[in-house]
């Protein structure tokens, strides 16, 4: 078949494209899906370049997040049939991640166990299917499984343009926040204001911080007055300091990443001070992707892809995600 392969950790160009890479053999309580769709996602990025403390078995094919049809389907295996979509949860229970610990969907056909499997309602798409795992489902599992936001909040979400940012923006939108999307180009921006974002903020031009402040006023420690409601921050780094600063008393700041640097310079006066919470949400669960898909197929959320890639080009799809130059998801249809 034909598949992206990983050889060895370094950079993007160590992504092989091959065409006669062994088929996958169904297997007892498995099944074998031709992969319709398949989206990047950072991680994949960090997978390429290796990451402390995580093993990866060489030739690896990478890619998380991945939808099909099914195949073949193994001995043990109920519920599920040849011809069928699924959306696949990357987690396997045993091995770890998909596209990590074992082939992912760079590829046109994947072995996938079938507690991963995940029915796809007629009017989802597998692009959109595919675009929804990482990205979106932490972002449902962030702010709507920890119920974290309320009608009304400000909410600031910073990487807006990225997988993750998109999907916050739409689902705070959703849950009728007021919404201030920050992005790094003008481009971005204007995307992001077309999406529903209420304020936008180029955080290359103008710092986020101060800016929220001269908009909701200075946090106050004795009133809960002054300040956004949610901060929603998962990329860590030098944008850690200047959230804390940016919170009303009382506010959250929700976290699932650290794309930019997971130790930042901390300031605790300012979780006692103004008595912040800082809450963390960690990966998605299927009941989130049943729910994203649910919203897709009522026409109450559309994914935003990008770019769509056939396998060939992949590595330049992983590209656009490493330099942070795409809107939303890049997807690749093997």
């Amino acid at each position: 078949m034909k598949a992206v392969i990983l050889n060895q950790h370094g950079a993007l160009d160590q992504l092989q494209y091959v065409t006669d890479f062994p088929d996958p053999a169904v297997s007892a309580g498995h099944v074998v899906i031709r992969v319709r769709a398949t989206s990047f996602n950072y991680h994949d990025v960090f997978t390429v370049r290796g990451m402390p403390g995580i093993k990866v078995p060489m030739p690896m094919i990478i890619g998380l997040d991945m939808a099909g049809e099914i195949l073949e389907v193994g001995g043990n295996v109920t519920g599920w049939k040849k011809g069928d979509r699924v959306l696949v949860n990357p987690l396997n229970k045993q091995k770890g991640l998909m596209g990590e610990m074992m082939h992912g969907g760079l590829a046109e056909k994947c072995l996938v166990a079938a507690d991963q499997l995940i029915a796809m309602p007629d009017k989802v798409t597998f692009e959109q299917a595919a675009s929804l795992p990482v990205a979106y489902g932490t972002a449902h599992r962030m702010m709507i499984t920890h119920n974290t936001i309320k009608k009304g909040d400000s909410v600031l979400v910073l990487g807006a343009s990225g997988g993750v940012g998109t999907g916050c923006v739409l689902l705070a939108k959703m849950l009728g926040a007021e919404v201030i999307a920050c992005a790094s180009s003008e481009d971005k921006i204007r995307r992001l204001k077309d999406l529903g974002a209420d304020h936008v903020i180029n955080y290359k031009s103008t710092d986020f911080s101060k800016w929220a402040v001269e908009k909701y006023g200075k946090p106050q420690r004795r009133s809960y007055e002054g300040g956004v409601d949610v901060v929603i921050n998962f990329t860590g780094g030098d944008t850690w300091g200047p959230t804390l600063r940016c919170v009303k008393r009382g506010g959250k700041i929700l976290v699932c990443g650290a794309t930019a640097g997971y130790d930042p310079k901390e300031d605790l006066r300012y979780v006692w001070s103004f008595e912040l919470q800082i809450i963390g949400s960690n990966s998605f669960y299927d009941e989130n992707l049943k729910a994203l898909m649910g919203m897709i197929a009522d026409g109450a959320m559309t994914p935003v892809i990008d770019e769509v890639l056939p396998l060939q080009r992949a590595a330049e799809g992983l590209k656009l995600i490493e330099d942070r130059e795409v809107f939303g998801k890049v997807v690749v249809t093997p």
